[in-house]
């Protein structure tokens, strides 16, 4: 009886194409893919610890672009960072369908796999386009633009590009808390960091061993114009809440003060 695998990787997008090398490499009937932090032992299955090895990690990725369309990667991408539990074997699933037809499948939203990364991929997409949205910065006494956020999705990769482009002429952190680990455009690249923060920071307010004295005259002056120009005869709190859920007030300054 063929024996079943269950490969752990490093968590990385690189590992994870290291293990579906890795899988057609060794001929494994792969029943589970996890992270390292997730790896139990299961009974009657062989256990592979993945080493990340950037060259197989791009082997499978151009076999991908050949058969795969802009939005299948951009699909396959994100749903890798919806960190949804087993999305790894729904990506697994749907990377063996896309390599063994000889026509274009990957939007075949009949087949399952295909179905659940395009709808992990949607639901990242969402949280991207909110985070862009309703990220607010602070300024630091370093005069370093810092903004906190929670998002339900790993969506830091995605959004560095949007801030960059849009805040190029001032150095800026944003620090996922939920992942300890953020995004730092020093003007002249975006890099990855990690931090020991203070939870005093928070995600709004401006405790002043941290931020400059002027950030909280800041916050209430626009708390004042977003009153002043909100007409309370024409609120539709209904709609208010379908355009903005209440779990990104937080990130709102008109909302914390």
């Amino acid at each position: 009886m063929e024996q079943q695998a269950v490969l752990s990787y490093d968590g990385t997008l690189e590992g994870f194409l290291t293990c579906v090398f890795t899988a057609y490499e060794e001929k494994l009937k792969v029943v589970a893919i996890n992270a390292s932090e997730n790896t139990t032992q299961q009974l009657f299955t062989a256990s592979y610890e993945v080493i990340t090895h950037s060259g197989k990690a791009k082997r499978v990725w151009l076999s991908l672009k050949k058969k795969t369309s802009a939005a299948g990667l951009r699909d396959l991408k994100w749903a890798f960072l919806s960190e949804i539990s087993q999305m790894e074997m729904q990506l697994y699933r749907m990377i063996r369908y896309i390599l063994a037809e000889n026509v274009p499948v990957d939007r075949d939203f009949s087949h399952p796999a295909v179905l659940k990364v395009a709808q992990a991929a949607k639901k990242v997409g969402r949280e991207k386009h909110r985070m862009e949205a309703f990220v607010r910065f602070r300024r630091t006494r370093d005069e370093v633009y810092f903004a906190a956020i929670e998002p339900d999705f790993n969506v830091l990769p995605l959004i560095k590009s949007h801030f960059k482009n849009r805040y190029a002429d001032q150095k800026w952190i944003i620090y996922d808390l939920k992942r300890n680990f953020g995004i730092a455009w020093d003007l002249a690249a975006v890099n990855y960091i990690s931090l020991d923060l203070d939870p005093e920071v928070g995600i709004s307010g401006a405790p002043e061993a941290y931020f400059h004295s002027s950030e909280i005259a800041f916050q209430q002056l626009w708390n004042q114009y977003f009153t002043s120009t909100n007409i309370k005869s024409r609120a539709n709190s209904k709609l208010h809440l379908q355009q903005l859920p209440k779990r990104y007030w937080k990130y709102l300054t008109e909302k914390n003060l």
